[in-house]
């Protein structure tokens, strides 16, 4: 690609790059427009690929000089090799995925690290809407009414957590932005993640298994 001014990106894959070193192999699951992986180009050198179920998306991806194919992540990740990545990323799209779990599971046979971010459905203000008005809430991350939203398995951080010990899967680093999007440290509190943080960035790995296990 010609060099270009890196662009701006917002706060969530600010935090994913952060968590990506300079020179690796990454890929951007459902990548949309590319923002992601022009950022990581231009800031950290990385070998970018791209998989994006939308042809609009595939297409702005191919006309800023991205290496972004069509695909759907629900079937076609079984298509990619062992531990082909450093780093495979999905952003704000677990929620839309038809077999959550068995996706991570591939994320994690592909890439030596996951990292996904997520929308929380626990979050104190969707909590109180959905008490006081009785109708499917909706917020800024969440702006779809409940019949036009691609989610379809409705997540809070803790079911995620919990989801991730059951399958073997560590979560090494944690990161939650509040609902002005600006990241939140809540410590080792993940009750009080679950209320507070409005979205949530997790660093994945394997769990490794002892030598005599």
């Amino acid at each position: 690609m010609t060099a270009k001014p890196a662009p701006s990106i917002r706060v969530d894959l600010q935090l994913i790059a952060q968590m990506i070193e300079a020179n690796s192999r990454v890929l951007d699951v459902g990548c949309g427009d590319g923002m992601l992986l022009a950022y990581l180009w231009h800031v950290k050198n990385v070998d970018g690929r791209g998989i994006e179920l939308s042809s609009e998306g595939v297409n702005a991806c191919v006309s800023a000089g991205l290496s972004v194919i069509q695909g759907d992540a629900d079937t076609d990740l079984a298509d990619y090799p062992d531990a082909a990545f450093d780093y495979v990323v999905l952003s704000q799209t677990l929620q839309a995925m038809r077999a959550p779990r068995q996706v991570l599971i591939e994320l994690l046979r592909i890439g030596k690290h996951a990292i996904v971010s997520m929308p929380n459905f626990a979050h104190w203000r969707l909590r109180l809407a959905l008490l006081f008005t009785g109708r499917m809430p909706r917020n800024r991350v969440l702006a779809e009414a409940w019949h036009d939203t691609p989610s379809i398995h409705l997540c809070t951080i803790r079911d995620f957590v919990a989801l991730c010990e059951s399958i073997g899967i560590t979560v090494e680093r944690s990161l939650f932005l509040n609902d002005q999007g600006s990241p939140s440290h809540f410590g080792r509190s993940l009750a009080l993640a679950n209320l507070l943080g409005e979205q949530a960035v997790f660093m994945l790995s394997s769990r490794k298994k002892a030598p005599n296990a």
